[in-house]
């Protein structure tokens, strides 16, 4: 695993200082993703590779290009993995992880690397530290928290491009249903009740 130690160094000096989608954000989903191969078999040397070159490039998300990250970053992978020693066929399997992760592009991923990487992921998006990336992200963008005529999109669809807690109603609730893997959907119920579990006490509160 000696090329991943090295490949983890280069990434945690090109990775930007976006609280969402930093080096710590890259090491949870680490995390997560060593603790699925456990239970599925897959090449975990692989996975781990894809969970570190994810999100090398990332765009704002009210940026027109956020929607090419997982792409460009797919496409980026490919030089620097073959820098690393890796042989063209694993390249094919991680640069294609990274392409189709992403909860944008709608896609399941067609390897188990890839539905790995995608659980993983998406798992950081739940839970307690999903709710702070939520609202980092809608700080960094100046969004307020909610619709004051509709906090919980009761009446309306969610525009999380305006409203910070759209997020949960546009995408986080969905997650749950939409993981791949075994372990990756007992982990996904259990932070989303914590999501759920907010938004309930929110509603009390405001």
């Amino acid at each position: 695993m000696k090329s991943l130690d090295l490949l983890k160094e280069e990434i945690k000096l090109k990775m930007s200082n976006d609280s969402a989608h930093d080096f710590d954000h890259i090491m949870r989903v680490y995390k997560n993703a060593k603790k699925i191969c456990k239970t599925e078999k897959a090449n975990q040397k692989l996975v781990l590779a894809a969970v570190l070159l994810h999100d090398i490039i990332s765009y704002p998300k009210s940026d027109k290009r956020s929607k090419l990250s997982s792409i460009q970053s797919a496409e980026a992978s490919k030089t620097i993995l073959k820098k690393h020693g890796f042989t063209g066929d694993e390249i094919k399997i991680i640069s294609d992880a990274i392409r189709d992760h992403s909860f944008s592009q709608n896609k399941v991923p067609q390897t188990l690397e890839g539905k790995i990487l995608q659980d993983a992921d998406r798992l950081d998006a739940l839970g307690a530290v999903g709710i702070a990336r939520v609202f980092a992200v809608g700080g960094a963008e100046n969004r307020p928290f909610y619709n004051l005529d509709d906090p919980f999109c009761k009446k309306r669809s969610p525009d999380d491009q305006i409203w910070t807690l759209d997020h949960f109603y546009k995408k986080l609730l969905l997650l749950e249903s939409k993981m791949n893997t075994k372990t990756g959907k007992t982990e996904a119920k259990k932070r989303t009740k914590i999501l759920k579990d907010f938004l309930s006490d929110l509603k009390k509160e405001i």
